[in-house]
């Protein structure tokens, strides 16, 4: 008998401590939570050795990812290239430029229509950045012969510092119709980029022009974006053509009809000294030939020329590329 009531004498001052335990945490929980909605624990002045907690635990609240005030700030849109005709090129740059190049322009459109801010151009296909229709009509081998530049006519390039870097980097459609053989030429690197643009044939870019609708209130006979010249604009106008000489000159090998649709999509990285390394193809709906030509069309005609100074203090050591190429693609 004397066992049993000491364990119901045990079992009763378990039952309690339960009981007393469950009231002081209610207490506790109901007092913070009324505090919480009164701002007491806000306006409340810690003890000095609760300080050191109280920051800890601000500081935790701050590197809180989720934390409303932790929202990342809105960042602008990189700058896309596209390629300027030098007649119509402009001296000053626009102040709200959408697209980088070798040369300053400024929006415009031959039809005013709407009032928006971007140029209408009435071209047919709607992946390729392209103002101007620049037909290949006549073979490009892949490094043509050293043209001698103009005397005292070639136009000085301005150079505002850009706020992003320049994205992606698109190629045109192929020719349908293959040219002839052009034969051999030898690979031989223009030291310069200004060496380099002088080499281009008819000093524009081959490619269709694109569809998109808008209007500008500026008017002229050519379509026209509002595009900043940049240190590397130049340079990369220059490796779109190597790139895409190239490119057509490995498609002509095979006598490529657009017998297969698609896009191949390439990554790289490009180095100061004209390097390609880690190169990847991150999509293909062509096929897997024509996916290996691009590849080539990349990696064939480097190392590229070395960057300019400038562009090598602005960029770094390396810099990452994104390249398109479209097969018969809208």
């Amino acid at each position: 008998m004397g066992s049993l009531r000491q364990e119901r004498a045990e079992s009763s001052r378990l039952v309690w401590a339960f009981m007393i335990s469950m009231v002081v945490h209610l207490l506790m929980f109901g007092g913070y939570e009324t505090g919480k909605k009164l701002h007491w624990w806000e306006n409340a002045h810690w003890p000095s050795w609760l300080t050191p907690v109280k920051k800890l635990a601000e500081a935790l609240k701050r590197k809180d990812p989720l934390h409303p005030a932790q929202t990342l700030q809105p960042q602008e849109p990189p700058l896309l290239f596209v390629d300027v005709n030098p007649a119509n090129a402009s001296v000053e740059p626009p102040k709200n430029a959408t697209h980088y190049s070798s040369l300053n322009s400024e929006a415009a459109n031959p039809d005013i229509d709407k009032d928006s801010n971007i140029p209408k151009i009435s071209g047919e296909q709607k992946h390729v950045i392209k103002t101007e229709d620049v037909p290949r009509t006549k073979p490009m081998p892949l490094q043509p012969a050293p043209v001698a530049p103009p005397v005292e006519q070639a136009q000085e390039e301005a150079k505002p510092k850009p706020t992003e870097t320049p994205g992606d980097l698109a190629m045109a459609k192929p020719d349908p119709k293959p040219a002839k053989d052009p034969g051999e030429t030898p690979h031989v690197r223009p030291r310069t980029i200004r060496e380099a643009l002088a080499r281009q044939p008819d000093n524009q870019l081959v490619g269709q022009k694109m569809k998109q609708d808008g209007g500008v209130r500026r008017k002229l006979e050519s379509s026209l974006f509002d595009a900043v010249a940049t240190p590397f604009g130049a340079y990369d106008r220059y490796l779109i053509d190597a790139i895409q000489t190239r490119w057509y000159a490995l498609l002509d090998e095979r006598s490529y009809a657009a017998e297969n649709r698609g896009k191949v999509v390439l990554q790289f990285v490009m180095h100061p000294d004209g390097r390609v390394t880690d190169m990847t193809m991150s999509q293909n709906s062509a096929s897997e030939v024509l996916g290996y030509i691009c590849e080539k069309a990349v990696l064939d005609p480097a190392p590229y020329t070395a960057w300019p100074a400038e562009m090598r203090r602005m960029i770094g050591e390396n810099r990452p590329i994104q390249f398109t190429f479209y097969y018969d693609y809208y």
